[in-house]
């Protein structure tokens, strides 16, 4: 199969991920629980709608007692990732956001070793090590713990994790996740319209910024899915890198955040990290098929 379409749907989808920032700084004088809320509301709309439209609807009903139970878990997990990535971009902290997705899967590897007693291979070890020592400067020299960046890099693990153990499409368990919050979200969005100071309706351009997040949600999901399915993990795995790297000259170019000496070292350290990891992880996977 020419995976030159797989390619370009996977550089749509963490283009776009890369990307989300220019977005999410439009609601910089709105609360990141209200545009979270949103986003919750209109992306179970629009889900709802494709999958209405690929004719997918059965699939909800077919999911069991427990599936759901699970998806609880990954709804909450997931509704802390999204809210604090808001938070952190419209505090001006979109380098350090970044840095979480950087970290991301090697907290992956990390959990995976922790919880389902896989096995680190040499490369994988180093790897962790050097992003170990890539925060603890970070922390030495600023004297600070960068939260958010190990909130969203252990938030998107865990639910990760989760999702590797309930076996649900990627499109009906978001669906599943999104319905779950969405009372909460109508709640949170209705008290605020009661009192007048929510956002919604506040201006035409405002609201329509509030509608489009379910479609700023969910098209690079749809893109993501067909890449993965035209293309090879490793392939896969190294394209994850686009999304942070975007998002890292953004807050260093566009919105002209401080990136130090430190913030070098730091990165430094991690992409190190992520370099001998991938390609550690991509060689492994080389031999593998040659053997078969």
């Amino acid at each position: 199969m020419n995976s030159n379409p797989g390619l370009l749907y996977a550089l749509f989808a963490y283009g776009a991920w890369g990307l989300f920032p220019i977005y999410w700084k439009f609601f910089k004088a709105v609360s990141p629980i209200e545009v979270l809320s949103h986003r919750m509301l209109w992306s179970v709309v629009f889900l709802g709608l494709i999958l209405t439209l690929q004719n997918r609807l059965a699939e909800l009903r077919k999911l069991r007692r427990r599936q759901v139970l699970w998806l609880v878990a990954t709804a909450l997990l997931l509704s802390c990732n999204w809210g604090l990535y808001i938070y952190g971009v419209n505090t001006d902290r979109v380098v350090e956001t970044s840095l979480g997705y950087f970290i991301n899967p090697l907290v992956s590897v990390l959990l995976g070793f922790l919880v389902l007693r896989e096995r680190l291979h040499r490369g994988q070890q180093i790897a962790v090590v050097l992003a170990t020592i890539g925060v603890g400067y970070f922390v030495w020299q600023f004297g600070a713990v960068p939260w958010i960046a190990l909130g969203l890099a252990a938030t998107f693990a865990l639910y990760g994790l989760l999702r590797k153990i309930v076996t649900v499409s990627p499109m009906v368990g978001l669906t599943v996740e999104t319905a779950l919050m969405t009372p909460v979200a109508l709640l949170i969005i209705g008290y605020w319209g009661i009192q007048g100071t929510g956002g919604f309706g506040s201006t035409p351009g405002l609201t329509l910024l509030f509608m489009g997040a379910g479609i700023a949600t969910s098209m690079p999901l749809l893109w993501f899915n067909n890449a993965a399915q035209r293309l090879s993990l490793a392939t896969l795995g190294f394209c994850q890198y686009v999304a942070p790297s975007f998002q890292l000259m953004l807050g260093v170019f566009l919105y002209q955040e401080e990136f130090t000496q430190t913030h070098l070292v730091s990165f430094g350290l991690i992409w190190m990290a992520l370099v001998i990891y991938s390609y550690t992880s991509w060689t492994r996977a080389s031999k593998t098929l040659a053997k078969g």
